[in-house]
């Protein structure tokens, strides 16, 4: 008998719904909440860039919230590092897209930690579905007066036959004059996919320590501890030789993982922050166009990229859910 004569309404099994957050830093947030019908479940956040605050499989947390939990742009602080005040983390926070990374001062303009992307909100959003897929897009508006005008187009496509999330961004200037363009896909791996019997996979050709106190235990970059009292962040970055660039991380004490790939010519830095703190216990698995050095930093490098009136440029990432053991061995080999 046919799936449908077994239910009443669709959103039995899977959709969308749309809520508001009430109470607290949170307060009024819009919240797309997706589910696949196959185990797969999360979150839109749509005035938070449509960033994805939450993304379980079967029951399993996989993302990282942080201690300040959800909060709306109106607690932003764009000065140095005061976007950490606000920064929920959730599965995926987007960073840019004029500045990734340590504040800095680039040609006489100061930037703030990671840019005010993630606290834009969707200025037009929809959704819908057919047999096969879910798909959300919005618009964020990344312009201003006097300044840069940028505009972010996402679609998240979710499918209802494998427990897979496409996430396709477009960045357009639609200024008349060329902008830096910085872009970084801040996905944060959080407990019970995160623990200390996780197993981490980047087969990258080369890794390199972002500091002193990273280099210190390069040989151990892939070990996930426990929380650790009085750890210090530890960043490393992943320099891939093939056109696509992959990372996982699998759970063997919950049989399940996840899967990240991305196209290394639009998204040519990998980025793998390392927080084994108390409370404070994430690892960051980050694709993006730029490594989070600051703009300074990369412009000194030769590695900043730039945007031009009228272009558009496309990034995609691909998520795939790990669903036991014997997925893990198949992408490992």
């Amino acid at each position: 008998m046919n799936q449908i004569s077994y239910i009443g309404h669709p959103s039995q099994l899977c959709g969308v719904e749309e809520h508001r957050l009430v109470g607290g830093r949170g307060d009024g947030l819009r919240l797309l909440q997706v589910k696949n019908g196959k185990g797969l479940e999360f979150t839109v956040s749509a005035d938070r860039c449509a960033d994805i605050s939450r993304l379980s499989f079967k029951g399993d947390n996989y993302g990282f919230f942080s201690a300040c939990g959800y909060a709306a742009p109106a607690y932003y602080d764009d000065k140095d590092a005061g976007w950490l005040k606000n920064f929920t983390a959730g599965f995926l926070t987007t960073c840019g897209l004029d500045a990734v990374g340590s504040p800095c001062e680039d040609e006489g303009e100061s930037l703030p930690l990671h840019g005010r992307i993630s606290n834009t909100p969707a200025e037009h959003l929809l959704w819908d579905e057919d047999d096969t897929s879910i798909w959300i897009k919005a618009v964020m508006n990344h312009a201003r007066i006097f300044e840069r005008k940028l505009m972010l187009t996402r679609v998240i496509t979710c499918s209802k036959q494998t427990n897979e999330i496409t996430i396709c961004d477009t960045v357009e200037n639609i200024g008349d004059a060329e902008s830096p363009l910085m872009l970084l896909y801040h996905m944060n791996m959080g407990y019970p996919l995160l623990s200390e019997a996780a197993e981490l996979f980047i087969p990258a050709a080369h890794v390199t320590p972002r500091n002193e106190h990273a280099a210190k235990d390069l040989d151990t970059w892939d070990r996930v501890l426990t929380p650790t009292p009085g750890f210090v962040e530890q960043c490393y970055y992943h320099d891939f030789q093939t056109k696509e660039g992959r990372a996982g991380i699998f759970n063997p004490q919950i049989g399940k993982g996840l899967l990240i790939s991305f196209d290394t010519a639009g998204l040519d830095c990998f980025t793998q922050w390392k927080m084994m703190g108390v409370r404070d216990y994430v690892m960051g698995l980050e694709a993006g166009n730029c490594y989070p050095d600051g703009r300074d930093v990369m412009r000194k490098q030769g590695r900043l990229k730039f945007i031009a009136p009228g272009q558009k440029i496309q990034y995609q990432v691909h998520l795939r859910i790990v669903e036991d053991a014997e997925q893990w061995k198949q992408i490992k080999a």
